[in-house]
């Protein structure tokens, strides 16, 4: 387990990251979450801690420089980033190509993608000096199965972040750094809301379920590092995508 690891979670104020950020540090880690909400990493340092040792930093992974500026923040406090779980992501209830816009577009590849890439290249050279690494990258079930519900920019995103993380692998697993995707179905966080129509409780309640996921990234992570995990496709049992025709976006 990753004792005594120093892990950073961006979008870890919430939802998947928050969750994996609890499950760390119960492991023994030290779980540096960021996000860009003030109020909802104020709550996240609060649970870190209480599972274990944490702190939270502000962050908008779309910001490079500022991106840069964090992670040099870290190494300066703590020597080293040995976990780092890209969770930041978003999409936009006007998701499609009969309504999307360019500055939604661009937004959603900022940060779904570009600012993924950015705390990448900011641990690499840290990883690669200790000969030792762990990168999990959030994808999506649409990052393998693209559908009209999610929309052209996020599954574009998401399917690219399965190929920027197996290019790590095939580029870093010589320097002792391994790189995983999780590409979860259907998760009851707060991104739902961004939906065209949010699901219901009752919906919500058949999904997978943030811990879930926390407890994927767990396991990923407690493996020695010999062991590269590079893809994970964990779906909810009753997956709408299979049998709520969840192909069309509702009306």
């Amino acid at each position: 387990m990753p004792r005594d690891k120093v892990a950073w979670i961006t979008g870890g104020g919430s939802g998947i990251g928050l969750a994996g950020g609890i499950e760390l540090a119960k492991a023994g880690a030290h779980v540096i979450v960021s996000g860009r909400s003030a109020e909802t990493l104020k709550k996240a340092e609060k649970e870190i801690k209480a599972a274990g040792s944490g702190e939270a930093i502000a962050l908008d992974v779309a910001d490079q420089k500022e991106v840069a500026k964090s992670a040099q923040a870290i190494l300066k406090r703590h020597g080293h980033i040995d976990i780092l779980i890209n969770s930041a992501g978003i999409n936009n209830p006007k998701r499609n190509f009969r309504n999307v816009s360019v500055e939604a577009w661009d937004q959603i590849v900022a940060i779904n993608l570009s600012g993924m890439f950015y705390c990448v290249h900011a641990v690499l050279p840290g990883m690669r000096s200790r000969k030792d690494g762990l990168i999990i990258n959030v994808s999506s079930w649409a990052g393998r199965y693209a559908s009209k519900l999610t929309g052209p920019a996020y599954n574009a995103t998401k399917s690219a972040v399965v190929a920027l993380t197996e290019s790590i692998n095939m580029e870093e697993g010589l320097h002792g750094i391994r790189a995983t995707s999780v590409l979860p179905g259907e998760v009851a966080t707060p991104i739902l809301e961004k939906r065209p129509v949010p699901p219901t409780p009752e919906v919500r309640a058949k999904m997978l379920q943030a811990e879930d996921l926390g407890r994927t990234i767990a396991f990923v992570a407690s493996l020695p590092a010999r062991a590269c995990i590079n893809e994970v496709i964990i779906s909810p049992t009753h997956n709408r995508f299979y049998f709520g025709g969840l192909e069309s976006p509702p009306k």
